[in-house]
């Protein structure tokens, strides 16, 4: 039977014998053998020596524990913890992103994901004992107390873990390939603005004052033009557009980096890097904002500063504006609310904690500018212990607010809602779904279909269609302003 091999990065059997005499012919000098397995898989002699067998088994020792260390250097073993796993995983996703092939913001999310969810739950676990079970429990246990998009990232931060570690030799198998997909509910159908609802979103912004200072009306016109996301369209300077042709080159986003501030790189695919040509309407709503001596690096929609805007804030102001400051009768409400409220010596986070509300619902209740139920009184007048009469005071003024307003029927609408109306209004006009990912910078077209209903090609069709969509609506604002004050 032929003798077993030695395994990868290991040796053998050490043995020792003089090579060196003392004139009394006392052995004086010793070598020390033994045969290591290298990388290569071909197995050489290595050896060492001493002035006794002991020193000289020593020094070879010394020279197999370094050789073995280099053999393995960079490698994962089975032993080794999940966490070192991920710290590995998380060097190659830094070097995706310094190479520009990966999102800051990606990488971002995956540090906080990795740190909050999945070290506490199994980093300590080596990488054998993270079995399909194990990391499917650990899967399901975010997906209930954290929610189902994190427990999606979090698989996907663990599905490149194991792979790496399969990779390494670690792992025969990744042990989340067998984990079932974490989607359990129908996909909820497409929304986007209607020509009516078009026009109720414009038609509020212009009354809300501060949607007016953020620069919210001009703002929206231009997500809808050219159904860029929200980063991208902040990113734009006045040398991305040509004013003579209508066309504006899109190939870049503002994002905010932990550490860095805001930062504006290249869009991360190259779908996304591409030239619109703009509707007439919004050609024109850009001429009248241009002034000269402008510098062509400032953005289209800058800050107060003239620098570029966080696309943070922005989408704050664009909530602020479906939520805005409410009626008479509803800010009525919440300030007698809020007079209760103190007088239970309570503050807002101390009412949101005993009441199990999102933590900023009491002060938009405080403020007017949300619409309460009657159950939603009712839940306060309890926390607050209102009297009786007191109580029934408030019920009859939250009937009366309870009207509902144009706010309240757009409160679904989101920056991304601007998108998918884009790729409706081309749909509707009898674009291909082709045309429209270009539009939308989509490589593939599935996800035109899937999510929105919208290549790097020029689509001058498109333009014409979202001219005659929006240019009534144009045609009320145009005018010059004075520039955003945010």
């Amino acid at each position: 039977m032929p003798r077993k091999r030695l395994p990868v990065g290991t040796w053998g059997e050490i043995w020792t014998f003089p090579v060196g005499y003392s004139a009394a012919g006392v052995a004086n000098l010793f070598e020390a053998r033994a045969k290591f397995r290298d990388l290569d898989g071909v197995s050489r002699p290595v050896a060492a020596r001493g002035k006794t067998k002991s020193a000289a088994s020593n020094s070879l020792r010394e020279k197999l524990i370094k050789r073995e260390r280099l053999a393995q250097s960079g490698e994962l073993k089975s032993s080794d913890r999940v966490s070192k796993a991920v710290e590995l995983f998380m060097k190659d996703q830094q070097a995706l992103v310094d190479g520009g092939i990966n999102s800051p913001a990606t990488l971002d999310t995956y540090r906080y994901q990795t740190n909050k969810n999945i070290l506490p739950r199994i980093g300590e676990l080596s990488l054998e004992e993270a079995t399909t079970p194990r990391v499917n429990r650990v899967i399901v246990e975010i997906k209930d107390e954290v929610g189902a998009a994190s427990a999606k990232t979090c698989k996907s931060i663990l599905a490149g873990t194991f792979a790496l570690a399969v990779r390494h030799g670690a792992l025969k198998l990744n042990p989340v390939r067998e984990i079932a997909s974490l989607a359990n509910s129908r996909r909820k159908p497409t929304r986007a603005l209607e020509q009516n609802e078009r026009d109720d979103w414009f038609d509020l912004l212009r009354q809300d004052e501060r949607a007016v200072k953020a620069d919210l009306i001009d703002f929206s016109k231009f997500m809808i033009a050219t159904g860029e996301r929200i980063g991208e369209c902040l990113a734009v300077s006045w040398r991305d557009l040509d004013r003579q042709t209508g066309e504006v080159d899109c190939s870049h986003q503002i994002q905010r980096i932990k550490g860095q501030g805001l930062i504006r790189r290249r869009v991360k695919s190259a779908a996304g890097e591409r030239i619109l040509r703009l509707p007439e309407w919004a050609v024109e709503m850009l001429n009248d904002r241009w002034k000269p001596g402008t510098s062509l690096d400032a953005p289209l929609f800058p800050d107060s500063k003239g620098g570029f805007r966080d696309p943070h804030n922005v989408s704050k102001a664009l909530r602020d504006a479906r939520r805005p400051l409410g009626s008479q009768r509803r800010r009525e409400l919440g300030a007698q609310l809020r007079k209760h409220r103190r007088a239970a010596n309570l503050t807002q986070t101390q009412a949101v904690a005993k009441l199990g509300w999102p933590k900023t619902r009491v002060s938009l209740v405080e403020t007017g500018r949300v619409r309460l139920e009657v159950e939603d009184t009712i839940a306060l007048a309890d926390a607050y212990r209102v009297p009786r009469a007191a109580r029934l005071a408030l019920l009859e003024m939250t009937e009366l607010a309870g009207i509902r307003t144009v706010a309240d029927e757009l409160s679904w609408v989101t920056s991304h809602k601007f998108r998918k109306t884009t790729a409706t209004i081309l749909e509707d006009a009898g674009q291909t779904p082709r045309q429209i990912a270009d539009q939308l910078g989509h490589s593939r077209v599935s996800t035109t279909m899937d999510d929105y209903i919208g290549r790097k090609a020029r689509n001058p069709e498109a333009a014409k269609h979202l001219d005659d969509a929006m240019r009534s609506i144009h045609e009320q604002d145009r005018q010059t302003l004075a520039g955003p004050d945010i």
